[in-house]
This record gives C-alpha cells, sequence and structure tokens, in this order.
C-alpha cells in the first residue's frame, strides 16, 4: 500500500483529542497491587545444551497476572559473573517465546536478555504458557478475549506480566536493575509501552518498533488488516456495542500509557504500514513527554527498519544503556 496516512508533517504534530479514562491510573495500581500479593519466584533454569558455546541460556519461570507461571528465555554473554545492562523483549502477535536460538542479538552485543512469553499464543512459534482467564465470545485470535469489561480482558493478564517480568530481569544477580531496557516489535511493541509506562523508573530505556494496540478507534476504521479486524469483525457482528468496547479498549491502549512512561524512548514507523497505521504510532510517540527519537521508514510497510533498526537499537541502548 502506497502512502495512505496523513503526511509526515501532520504526523509529527498529530495529537488526537481521545481523553484518559479518569480512573485509568486507579485502575493499574489496583491491578499491580493485586499481582503483588503473590511472590514473584523468579527462576532461572540453566539449559544443558553444548550447542550454546558463546552464551549461557536459562529457561525462566516468574508469576504473572493472579500469580499464574510465565515462562521466558534468559541468555547472558558464555561465563559473565557482572551485573550487565539488561533487556526485556515482548513478542508480536501470535508469537510464543520459541526457542533460545531464536534470541542472540543482544547477548552478542553484551547485554542480559530475556524474552516474556505471551500467554495463550503460540500459533506462530512456539509458546508455553497458558492463558488462564475469562474468556467469553470472541473472534479468532485474542484482541476480543474476556472484552466484555477491563477486568477480564485479555490485555490486562499480558501487561501485567509484562510489568512483573521487569521485576523479574531486575531480580537476576547478573543484572544491573538500574540499567533495564523494554522493546518488542508491533504487538511487542505495544506492550513494551505498556509495561514502561507501568514500571515508572525501573525501566531506563524503552525502544518498541512499528508498535500494535495504539490508538485503536482510529486503526480499527482506517485499515481492515489483522489483527485490528479481530475487534471491526467483533463489532460487525455484535451490533451496537462500540461504545463499550472502546471504553473498554482505553484501558488498554498506548496513547495513554505513553505519558506515564519515564524511560528514555526510541520508535519506529513504516509510512506505508497498513497493519499498524503510521499515525497510530505517532499518536502514542507524540504523548512521550521525555527524552525520545523515533526513525522514520517512508517506504516500508510492518517491516519497518528490519535489520537496520536492530542495528540502530543496538547502538541506542549502547549509548544510553
Amino acid at each position: 500500500m502506497a502512502h495512505f496516512d496523513m503526511p509526515l508533517a501532520k504526523l509529527k504534530t498529530y495529537r488526537p483529542a481521545e481523553p484518559t479514562p479518569r480512573d485509568f491510573d486507579a485502575f493499574w495500581r489496583k491491578t499491580l497491587a493485586q499481582a503483588a500479593r503473590f511472590p514473584l519466584d523468579a527462576t532461572f533454569t540453566p539449559v544443558k545444551d553444548p550447542v550454546y558455546k558463546l552464551v549461557d541460556v536459562a529457561d525462566v519461570t516468574f508469576r504473572g497476572y493472579d500469580g499464574q507461571k510465565i515462562k521466558g528465555w534468559f541468555v547472558q554473554p558464555a561465563g559473565n559473573t557482572k551485573k550487565l545492562p539488561a533487556v526485556v523483549s515482548y513478542i508480536g502477535y501470535s508469537g510464543g517465546r520459541g526457542l533460545p536460538i531464536d534470541h542472540l542479538l543482544y547477548p552478542s552485543a553484551g547485554f542480559a536478555y530475556m524474552v516474556m512469553d505471551s500467554r495463550g499464543q503460540a500459533w506462530n512459534n512456539p509458546g508455553d504458557t497458558p492463558d488462564e482467564g475469562v474468556m467469553g465470545p470472541q473472534t479468532p485470535g485474542v484482541m476480543t478475549r474476556g472484552i466484555g469489561s477491563r477486568e477480564t480482558y485479555y490485555y490486562r493478564r499480558l501487561f501485567t506480566d509484562a510489568a512483573r517480568a521487569v521485576d523479574a530481569m531486575a531480580s537476576h544477580p547478573h543484572v544491573d536493575p538500574k540499567r533495564i531496557a523494554v522493546v518488542g516489535g508491533s504487538q511487542g511493541g505495544g506492550i513494551a509501552i505498556a509495561a514502561a509506562g507501568l514500571s515508572g523508573k525501573k525501566v531506563k530505556l524503552c525502544m518498541p518498533d512499528v508498535p500494535f494496540l495504539c490508538h485503536y478507534r482510529r486503526a480499527t476504521t482506517l485499515v481492515n488488516t489483522h489483527p485490528y479486524a479481530e475487534i471491526s469483525n467483533y463489532l460487525k457482528c455484535y451490533r451496537g456495542r462500540s461504545a463499550d468496547v472502546f471504553n473498554v479498549l482505553a484501558y488498554f491502549d498506548g496513547i495513554h500509557f505513553a505519558p506515564r512512561i519515564t524511560a528514555r524512548c526510541l520508535f519506529s514507523v513504516g509510512l506505508m504500514d497498513d497493519c499498524c497505521p503510521p499515525s497510530t504510532v505517532f499518536a502514542a510517540f507524540n504523548r512521550v513527554k521525555g527524552a525520545k527519537d523515533i526513525n522514520v521508514y517512508d517506504f516500508n510497510y510492518h517491516d519497518g527498519g528490519g535489520s537496520v533498526q536492530g542495528l540502530a537499537r543496538l547502538h541506542y541502548a549502547v549509548k544510553h544503556l
């Protein structure tokens, strides 16, 4: 798709007039407080596989939303005994944690790294964490899972897991808890925004690429691509529920987490992205109040900057973490 959204000059100043729910902060304080009643119980069990000669790998388990067990992988340079700057990574839509071999980029640059499994998502690559929550009628996927209320919505559980993942990473003896970054692409980028907004000063750097889960109302009326189409398909079936659905989604929208981020940010956006439209990315980016940068890829789709952006993130992390 060619350039279909606003011109870049307008994108740079785009700030949608969508009010944040009045009890947004209270809702999330209550949610995190409920999770904190359960011990984190973070464990890092070494993976014994001779193929990993330059890195040490551990199978991670910690307790996320409602004390439920969340899986992940932890990877660090082989033989490390120092406290390293650390990166917590979140996964794109439909993916699980995969295999440790999928997660060698940041350890190769000297960072400690942890990828969090996405509960209930594993139809693209393997995952190991079930989603234990209220379901109800939904379209295929997780975008409308539990959407009948903010208390039961799927992303309440996943965002809580993400904030707890930061705590789990900080608990590792080889991690400097004052130098933690959160990263992710697409859904992972949206989760990173939420995690940074919820974790406050626990996160020093936030690097979301072509982030999903931002400015739902515009995304679902501007494009008909998945996964946003799951919401529009749901509303096509459940006529008359749009106001209720968007009221729920407001509690999980990156444009409302963004002003609460205290970390330095590096975003990326593809101007031809018809999955996560440019205006939805800028809607979140423009609401970040602190130090921030954005890399714009003017002829790219949801691939964004690809490996070029991956290298940019590494340089940014080395400089600011």
